[in-house]
């Protein structure tokens, strides 16, 4: 499948034509890609809190509420496999107009919920809409790059996230909290819902044709290997084993830090408007507190390729967790907004840095005919942190007061940092792209198409 950034670098080896792909400018696929992202994730991280709020409103204490949240997370546990199977044999474009309908679907729908076991469930299906877009929209960058581009879109793609988790938050506070016409508290958290709704929407608008023409007419049809310029549409034949794509090198370690850095974020989303609560902090200022994170995760993510070739990807992701999890134990403490807001911004930089280089990580170690699966096992791995980690969390919560969860999720945080410390990195996909297909045995075709895709 040939990506519409341009071909130039296509055609190279692993000299000056690769190094001028790597620093030429993604095409516009990704930079569409980049902004129907921001619209999605700005609908989910806008009715997130609004659901908490919701719940509050309908008399949930801290373990309600983390029930709630843990049930944004469940029907991706069973449906992230599925896809990313059905993602490796055929088309990605499709599912990304199919998982906004159900992001729009879901807040719609939550800002209705009379009772919390329904608010829960519509919260499920807001969650199911976030797996099916992020599944394609990774699949995408992973198809339409080629293998040294990784690092670079996947951290390009990411900031369309962090975009989102920016301007979601703040106009999730400001329409709990009343907006401009101070409508009365018991409706403002379902305006806040309606509106996610409809901004999910707008994610529409840049989606047309966006997955590669000569991609649109092989989706269905097997590809051949090294086919695109990272892989196309699976060849046929039996899918790969779950258990040898979780037994290459780099892909449990990359599984588990990015389980920590999303239970991390989804828990801070989750819980800051109950730790506010707690602490006489107005909804407002706690939008403004959340989305001062997601803009530091913004500047770490345009500063990610240097910050790469600086350190390595490695060093770069054990340094990115020790911190945050040190910030985020941190904010367990009584402390000023002022503070708040500093750690916050740094926690906010090194959250930022995990989650693209994760998804490079687990692409460039997964078997070449199975990328969309092993991506789709991270986003497993992230569903069962945000699964876990909210219950926990509002069992925490409710025993110690809101503040607690932040030191089980410094101490997660703390735990990937040594798993990605002592786990050996997998083979850089340049000067030999080949050798991140795991076990080895397929090197010389991935080399082949790492080179002609």
């Amino acid at each position: 499948m040939t990506g519409s950034s341009g071909t130039g670098a296509s055609g190279s080896s692993r000299g000056t034509g690769a190094d001028a792909g790597a620093r030429g400018a993604p095409g516009r696929w990704l930079l569409r890609l980049v902004v129907s992202f921001a619209f999605a994730q700005g609908a989910v991280c806008m009715g997130r809190p609004a659901v908490s709020y919701h719940a509050l409103g309908l008399g949930a204490d801290a373990g309600a509420v983390g029930v709630i949240t843990a049930a944004f997370a469940l029907l991706p546990l069973a449906a992230a496999v599925p896809l990313g199977r059905r993602t490796d044999r055929a088309r990605c474009g499709p599912l990304l107009p199919v998982g906004v309908a159900l992001i729009a679907a879901g807040c719609v729908l939550a800002g209705t919920a009379p009772s919390l076991p329904l608010l829960a469930a519509w919260s499920a299906l807001l969650g199911l809409g976030h797996l099916v877009f992020v599944i394609g929209a990774q699949s995408l960058v992973a198809r339409q790059s080629a293998p040294h581009e990784h690092d670079r879109n996947f951290s390009y793609f990411t900031i369309g996230g962090s975009m989102g988790q920016l301007a979601g938050p703040v106009l999730s506070g400001w329409l709990v909290g009343g907006g401009a016409s101070g409508w009365t508290s018991g409706h403002s958290s379902a305006v806040a819902l309606f509106a996610a709704g409809a901004s999910s929407v707008c994610a529409y608008a840049t989606l047309w044709r966006i997955e590669a023409p000569r991609a649109a007419r092989e989706g269905g049809r097997p590809g051949r290997r090294g086919e695109g310029r990272a892989g196309g549409p699976a060849e046929s034949g039996s899918p790969v084993p779950v258990v040898r794509i979780l037994r290459a090198r780099g892909v449990p370690a990359g599984i588990l830090t990015s389980l920590a850095v999303l239970s991390t974020t989804d828990v801070l989303t989750a819980y800051l408007p109950v730790l506010g609560e707690e602490r006489g902090i107005a909804p407002g200022v706690v939008g403004v507190l959340l989305s001062l994170r997601a803009a530091a995760s913004v500047a770490s993510r345009v500063a990610l390729p240097v910050m790469t070739a600086w350190l390595g990807r490695q060093m770069l992701l054990v340094a990115s967790c020790v911190t945050a999890g040190l910030l985020c134990a941190l904010l367990a403490v009584p402390m000023p907004v002022w503070g708040l807001a500093f750690a916050l911004l740094v926690l906010g930089f090194g959250l930022g840095v995990g989650q693209p280089l994760t998804m490079s990580t687990v692409v460039q170690a997964a078997p070449d005919r199975a990328r969309s699966t092993a991506l789709a096992l991270r986003l497993t791995g992230n569903r069962l942190g945000q699964v876990g980690a909210p219950a926990g969390a509002g069992l925490l919560a409710g025993a110690a007061g809101a503040a607690t969860p932040f030191v089980l999720l410094g101490a997660l945080l703390l735990g990937a940092a040594v798993t990605a410390a002592t786990t050996r990195a997998p083979a850089p996909s340049l000067p030999a792209p080949g050798a991140a297909d795991g076990d080895g045995s397929e090197r010389s075709g991935a080399d082949a198409g790492a080179r002609t895709g």
